[in-house]
């Protein structure tokens, strides 16, 4: 395993800090865990599964926890940060892996912060307000809790990023960042796992990519349906060329900022 603080700075750069030895630990053994202590996750997650399988043909998980913001399924403490995690997975012939990004919670909880900023609503299930109601007001949801996914199955989930997250990294317990400040990262912990598909399964990598490709194809023949990662994968090629399209409410915003600033 890899250990790393990040000294209450950014986890990217922590990872980064962690990356070649846990690259060269995994291929030499074909799995490795990586502990990051005492960093600050902000971002999407995506970013440490993809690096691995893009720059070094490597399957991995990561999980990070935060404040408590989430409910244990049936009840109304904030117990859990959104708790997300991500998977990536290698692809051959160019093109981009297997990525996803998830959160443990019905929404992220930027998603309500930008819902409460735009003015729309949220939708059933996905938060409780501080009496234990279920609310569809991104204010009230703000200053009570958050719902796990699928109920019971989210909440083990939720439970399990916990222990890896927190437990494991030796990092503090979302439970007890309750006190820090709503608006600013915690300082956190973050479990990465990283796989060698190459030395666990004993094919080499066109093999494994072909009974992948297998797999997608079959996925694909349904009309409607895509892979984790296509529409970003999409999404950057129309970004390149382009640029980025700015909702107006959040361009009045940096520039009410800017000239506050």
């Amino acid at each position: 395993s890899v250990r790393v603080s990040g000294h209450e700075g950014i986890a990217a750069i922590a990872f980064e800090a962690a990356r070649p030895r846990l690259v060269e630990k995994t291929q030499q053994y074909g799995i490795a865990a990586c502990v990051l202590s005492n960093v600050r996750h902000f971002s999407a997650l995506w970013y440490e599964t993809e690096k691995l399988a893009v720059d070094h043909g490597l399957a991995s998980f990561a999980f990070v926890g935060s404040k408590a913001f989430v409910a244990h399924q049936g009840g109304r403490k904030r117990t859990y940060g959104t708790n997300p995690m991500s998977f990536a997975f290698p692809r051959g012939g160019g093109k981009p892996p297997i990525v996803w990004d998830q959160a443990s919670s019905v929404m992220a909880r930027g998603e309500i912060q930008l819902a409460m900023r735009d003015g729309h609503g949220l939708p059933p299930g996905a938060a409780i307000g501080p009496d234990g109601a279920e609310t569809m007001v991104p204010k009230i949801a703000l200053e009570g809790a958050q719902k796990t996914f699928a109920g019971h199955k989210g909440t083990s989930i939720a439970l399990t990023v916990e222990l890896l997250a927190a437990v494991l990294t030796g990092s503090a317990l979302g439970i007890e960042l309750d006190d820090a400040p709503e608006t600013h990262p915690t300082a956190n912990g973050e479990f990465i796992i990283a796989m060698d598909p190459e030395k666990l399964s004993g094919l080499d990598s066109s093999q494994i990519y072909d009974r992948a490709e297998m797999l997608f194809s079959h996925i694909l023949e349904d009309e409607g349906t895509r892979l984790p990662g296509d529409r970003r994968a999409a999404a950057r090629k129309v970004t390149a060329q382009h640029g980025v399209q700015v909702p107006a409410a959040l361009y009045d915003e940096c520039h009410a900022l800017l000239a506050s600033s």
